[in-house]
């Protein structure tokens, strides 16, 4: 069986409902996996926008997820730490934490994509890492990788 991500707020390449995004409460999705790879040590999850003007628009950065979690509530705190679930970086908005979709008005829809990387180790990642920093120290110990993805348009 394939390592799968989900959610149970919108299908595959559909679009995210609004209150998961900037013209609402922006809120995180509840996400659900199932699956991880064995030897999985931990989780990292990004969520980024890769049809943003500027280029790759990164909306969250969460990792050291335990891999006995086999899902995400809805709405995790903006915090640093997140209480039995791992830490979170700094997205492309400059804050910690979920930040949703929010893509210029007029444009086509863009695509979001949700995905989900297991590791064999708990890398040593300091807090407010970014997307970019998260990458650099897993990209060796990456064991699996689950994707979902869904579109916004305002």
């Amino acid at each position: 069986m394939s390592f799968t991500l989900m959610s149970t707020a919108f299908k595959y390449g559909e679009r995210i409902p609004k209150k998961y995004t900037c013209d609402d409460v922006d809120i995180s999705p509840p996400l659900q996996w199932s699956n991880i790879p064995a030897g999985t040590k931990s989780l990292v999850l990004i969520m980024e926008d890769p049809d943003a003007p500027i280029g790759v628009f990164t909306h969250w950065v969460l990792y050291n997820i335990t891999p006995d979690k086999t899902e995400l509530p809805e709405n995790v705190p903006k915090t640093l730490v997140v209480e039995g679930i791992g830490m979170q970086g700094v997205n492309d908005f400059g804050r910690v934490g979920y930040g949703g979709p929010c893509p210029p008005r007029g444009h086509k829809p863009h695509r979001y994509f949700f995905r989900l990387y297991a590791l064999n180790t708990v890398p040593n990642i300091k807090q407010r890492a970014s997307k970019d920093e998260v990458l650099r120290i897993i990209k060796n110990n990456i064991i699996g990788t689950a994707e979902y993805m869904g579109t916004y348009s305002r």
